[in-house]
């Protein structure tokens, strides 16, 4: 299988750990999503626990995402989850560093790596200006830019910090051109994401706002129109 190709602007949803985002229920949540991405054409990626990769990835063509990965190769190393696992998995892509599973930048640095050397696409975590652009030379497919403090407290960078993302977006500008630029941490309304997308991000990067809620179909419907207005 080839690598993945981006298409932004794009929408990337983390699953994390939520009981809406485990076994059937996040199979259910997976189709909806696929659903809301074929109408509407727009790019929308998701990242499940392990446990549900392969589940998912078997039933629906919308892209998987784990949540971390490691850099070993293959062999003697229990309890690591390695690239060639889950791309037989049916995995197009991981998220790397995320604020809630943090690595050093040479593990980060590794881990890209081994994602090229598979095409797998890497989507790297940063957390505000300095990382970023310190992350960006690792030459990641996709940076999530994210400050820590945020994250799932539905107060968005976009709206509540966006010399954040101004400044990052010229930061890394200057060091990378070709990486997708992902806005984080609390995005959870169509004017978050519309936000972050004027201020010069590619895509938006969502979690609780749609797990976390009795109608996730008419979130993302909203968060998909903010998008597809850009």
């Amino acid at each position: 299988m080839s690598k993945l190709e981006l298409k932004p602007p794009l929408i990337l949803l983390n699953f994390k750990t939520y009981p809406t985002s485990i076994g059937e229920r996040g199979l259910r949540l997976a189709k909806i999503i696929e659903e809301t991405s074929l109408k509407s054409g727009i790019q929308i990626i998701i990242s499940p626990q392990y446990t549900d990769i392969f589940r998912i990835s078997s039933a629906i063509s919308t892209p998987v995402f784990s949540q971390h990965l490691d850099y070993q190769e293959p062999g003697r190393h229990t309890g690591f989850v390695l690239p060639e696992a889950l791309v037989a998995s049916g995995c197009r892509g991981t998220l790397l560093n995320h604020a809630e599973q943090p690595i050093s930048h040479d593990d980060v640095r590794k881990a890209v790596e081994r994602c090229k050397g598979l095409d797998l696409v890497s989507c790297v975590s940063s957390n505000g200006v300095e990382e970023s652009s310190l992350l960006a030379s690792i030459n990641p497919d996709m940076l999530l830019i994210e400050l820590p403090e945020l994250i799932g407290g539905g107060k968005a960078i976009s709206t509540v910090k966006p010399n954040v993302i101004t400044d990052a977006v010229e930061a890394v500008r200057a060091k990378n051109s070709k990486v997708v630029l992902v806005a984080g941490s609390g995005i959870s309304t169509k004017e978050d994401v519309r936000a972050a997308l004027e201020l010069g991000m590619d895509a938006v990067g969502a979690s609780k706002a749609i797990m976390d809620t009795p109608d996730p179909k008419v979130v993302l419907e909203e968060m998909v129109e903010a998008v597809s207005t850009k």
